[in-house]
């Protein structure tokens, strides 16, 4: 009830406002009268120009100031306010009316004139020019001092001459011609250089054996034998030259690199102690091997065949191998026996990784034969093929 007294008492006193507003309304004066405006007649065209020529206009935004010359050229600058000032100082300099002459296609006889006189310019503009570069051609050299290079011909790249490559021959003409360029003052060995078709970067295609020559290798072999006590006096019977256990390790150990052996034996029980050399005797390969039958308990029996002319091979890094298979001093007949040999042990050496139809095909790329300085002849895999043949046959009967 309370609310609703207030409501009705606001409404009351807001309609007394709209009713007092009304009656001022209605009791202010009449509003004031309109005062008429004239404008001046706007003069002609004709008649406005002299006038504007003899008075310019002055706008009334912008205040009277000189042009930017007279500005220059007056010793004092007086204005009114800061505004002026500034309004000099942004004001554009008088721009002059330019006028372009107006453009005609030219004829062709225009043109052809043009050209011509275009032409004797250029003519002579020219000689002018070669005038003054041979005036300072003559006077450049004797007043500078300098001299004239001398024109010298382009370098050209001379290509090398590749040297012929020889043909291969049969084993006994090789022989023959080793044998004959043969010509230094010591006695030189047979070399056999062969270049296999396996990667020996792989270890299922590392190719590395040994083979007992017929006629031996033609120079003394100095054995020294890791062995002891019964077995030490069997190498000694069998006609080694170095005998010795854990005192010949240390003595390889503390000797400094120096070795005066040629050929390493040892027995089972001496591999793990020859750990302490095995860094001077691995780079020369000298270090025994169970493979090619350097670490054996028959040590007379492996004395006997390094003395005879057991050959050790192994490929290297460029996947070629290297052995010395006799001296020049041997008969044909035994050094061909002694090739066969080898040739035989390198067959049985191949890895089973490589599967070609024959023997060779894929295996032996280039087999060369040389004396220790001569040149090297390339023999043909045939008659290698037949010199391996016939040591099968010896050997089996």
């Amino acid at each position: 009830m309370a609310h609703l007294l207030s409501l009705l008492r606001r409404q009351s006193i807001a309609r007394s406002h709209l009713l007092l507003l009304r009656s001022s309304f209605c009791s202010s004066s009449s509003p004031p009268p309109i005062k008429p405006v004239c404008y001046p007649l706007k003069p002609n065209k004709e008649e406005a120009a002299p006038e504007a020529q003899q008075q310019p206009q002055q706008t009334p935004s912008s205040p009277s100031f000189p042009l930017r010359a007279d500005r220059d050229s007056s010793p004092q600058r007086q204005w009114a306010s800061r505004q002026d000032a500034r309004f000099v100082k942004d004001a554009a300099p008088a721009i002059s009316p330019v006028s372009y002459p107006s453009r005609v296609a030219p004829l062709p006889e225009d043109r052809a004139a043009a050209a011509e006189g275009d032409a004797d310019e250029g003519q002579g503009d020219g000689e002018e020019l070669r005038r003054e570069a041979g005036r300072i051609a003559r006077t450049a050299p004797g007043y500078f001092g300098l001299r004239e290079e001398e024109k010298l011909p382009f370098p050209t790249v001379a290509m090398r001459e590749k040297r012929p490559q020889k043909q291969a021959v049969d084993l006994a003409t090789a022989i023959k011609e080793v044998k004959a360029n043969a010509k230094r003052k010591f006695t030189e060995t047979v070399e056999a250089h062969v270049n296999l078709g396996v990667d020996p970067r792989r270890g299922d295609q590392m190719v590395r054996g040994a083979v007992t020559l017929p006629h031996g290798t033609g120079k003394t072999v100095r054995i020294a034998v890791f062995a002891e006590g019964p077995a030490a006096d069997e190498a000694r019977a069998a006609g080694a030259d170095i005998v010795g256990g854990d005192e010949l390790i240390e003595e390889i150990k503390n000797g400094g690199g120096k070795l005066n052996f040629d050929k390493c034996i040892a027995t089972p029980m001496f591999v793990p102690r020859l750990s302490k050399i095995g860094r001077i005797l691995g780079p020369r390969g000298l270090m025994p091997n169970p493979k090619l039958g350097s670490v054996t308990s028959d040590v007379s029996g492996a004395i006997k065949e390094a003395k005879c002319g057991r050959v050790d091979f192994k490929i290297d890094k460029t996947a070629i191998v290297h052995v010395g298979l006799g001296k020049v001093n041997f008969s044909e007949e035994c050094l061909q026996e002694n090739i066969g040999a080898f040739v035989n042990a390198l067959l049985l050496a191949k890895p089973v990784g490589l599967k070609k139809t024959s023997k060779y095909a894929g295996y032996v790329k280039k087999f060369t034969l040389s004396s220790t300085m001569g040149p090297g002849f390339p023999i043909t895999v045939q008659s290698l093929s037949v010199a391996a043949d016939n040591y099968n046959k010896v050997k089996v009967k």
